[in-house]
């Protein structure tokens, strides 16, 4: 299966326009059953609903999408268009949301499923799940991407002989400074670590190299708390979290707790697929798939440490994602089999997701990302 990276590159917004009503929700998916690309909607402060903005033209499942940090373009990955992956621009009409491509680039590697941007917005970081690499992008003055200037395949396997007989980079985070890419690779229960050389825009294996997961575990997403010392990696295979004290000078991550996403009572299949903190720090977000819950956890402010709080279902089948808007008053969540996203109220003082009632109804939604521009 092959897939595509695409990016929707618009002109900056006015300034003017930064009030509350004005976060924007970028919604990948997959197009096999009627859903027709990338779609972008408005988020409604007071009920947490989503209206229709726009959509990209005719993708095929572009699943996966990330964010200028400069409000300025989108990049989803998308499957299908060819026999390997591939970066696809497209630019948007400020006038009239109309998309429209602008060029494209080779992926380097195939099945890429997950793409992100340095926080200058000068590069775009792709993961590569079916060939198990990682790709670095420069972006040009006027947005359109350039030739990957850096690829690097992983090489191993792991214990499962179903999901880890090779490599299968999942994703790729940078971390607060800007200065290291971590990159979680459920294959080989790894997450691999680089220096991000911005002048000349190579990824370079790091010292230490990686950090270890548990044989099995199957690292999929990452990402950092706000206070720059924690970071949390959820693992699909294992249905955990891990928590890790993080070296911001060395890169290096020291593991610190596993705790699980799921009721010790559940006995079905579940996997799990995103893992967030809330922008206030003090609580930790992880979807369950199976189970089809997103599981609360307290953070110790010291320790980074993880408290269960419990398990809030998404009212929907596979909640493949989900997003936190960046107030921290709302979490979408995208049931992919269950075609819907469901808006959720968090609780700012115990973390407690509460259904506001709005539920959106998108053909196999995958991804879901905000931004206030």
């Amino acid at each position: 299966m092959s897939q595509v990276i695409a990016m929707i590159c618009f002109n900056c917004l006015s300034a003017a326009a930064s009030g509350p009503s004005d976060v924007l929700v970028y919604v990948g998916t997959y197009t096999n059953r009627g859903s027709e690309g990338v779609y972008v909607y408005r988020l409604d402060p007071a009920t947490g609903g989503l209206k229709p903005v726009s959509k990209s033209p005719r993708l095929n499942s572009p699943s996966f999408v990330a964010i200028d940090p400069k409000g300025r373009c989108v990049y989803a990955v998308r499957e299908g268009g060819g026999p390997a992956g591939a970066v696809v621009a497209l630019a948007r009409n400020q006038a009239t949301n109309e998309l429209t491509i602008l060029n494209e680039q080779p992926s380097g590697g195939q099945g890429p499923c997950y793409v992100t941007v340095d926080r200058e917005g000068r590069f775009a970081l792709a993961a590569n799940y079916g060939s198990g690499s990682v790709a670095l992008f420069p972006i040009a003055e006027d947005g359109r991407l350039q030739p990957a200037s850096s690829v690097i395949q992983h090489e191993g396997s792991s214990v499962n002989a179903s999901r880890q007989k090779g490599p299968h980079a999942h994703s790729i985070t940078l971390d607060p400074a800007n200065r290291f890419a971590f990159a979680p690779d459920l294959g080989i229960d790894k997450i691999m670590i680089y220096r991000l050389d911005r002048e000349h825009g190579k990824l370079v294996p790091n010292d230490p190299p990686f950090a270890k997961c548990e044989p099995g575990s199957g690292p999929r997403h990452f990402t950092f708390h706000p206070d720059g010392k924690h970071a949390y990696v959820i693992e699909e295979l294992s249905c955990a979290v891990t928590a890790f004290d993080y070296d911001a000078a060395t890169g290096a991550l020291k593991s610190l707790q596993k705790i699980g996403t799921l009721p010790k009572d559940f006995k079905g299949m579940s996997t799990c697929a995103e893992v967030q903190v809330h922008p206030s720090g003090r609580f930790l977000y992880g979807s369950n798939r199976g189970h089809d819950s997103i599981a609360g956890f307290a953070i110790d402010a010291k320790t980074g440490e993880l408290r269960p709080l419990g398990y809030t279902p998404t009212q929907g089948k596979n909640p493949r994602n989900f997003a936190i808007d960046p107030s921290g008053t709302f979490l979408l969540a995208a049931n992919q089999d269950g075609n819907s996203i469901v808006s959720f109220r968090i609780n700012p003082d115990t973390g407690e997701l509460t259904p506001t009632g709005q539920v959106c109804q998108v053909s196999m939604p995958v991804c879901v990302k905000m931004v206030k521009p």
